[in-house]
């Protein structure tokens, strides 16, 4: 699975899928794709994280207490 970096908008390859899904990890292990090399893996803010198509996470992978929020 690819996420891309909010900050740069480079792709990142999610190395831990479950973590991506896991609403109380804040951060994830991936690597970024980009360049010829392969590069190191590193932690990755899910918060800092989107859909390669501009959309945000779902809040139920991101946020613990999603369903008694009352943030809308």
């Amino acid at each position: 699975m690819f996420l891309r970096d909010k900050t740069s908008g480079d792709l990142v390859e999610v190395l831990d899928l479950a973590a991506v899904i896991d609403p109380c990890m804040e951060e994830i292990e991936g690597r970024y794709h980009a360049g010829e090399e392969l590069q190191d893996p590193a932690k990755f803010v899910k918060g800092q994280l989107q859909f390669p198509s501009g959309e945000d996470l779902p809040r139920c992978w991101v946020d613990a207490a999603y369903r008694s929020s009352t943030r809308h």
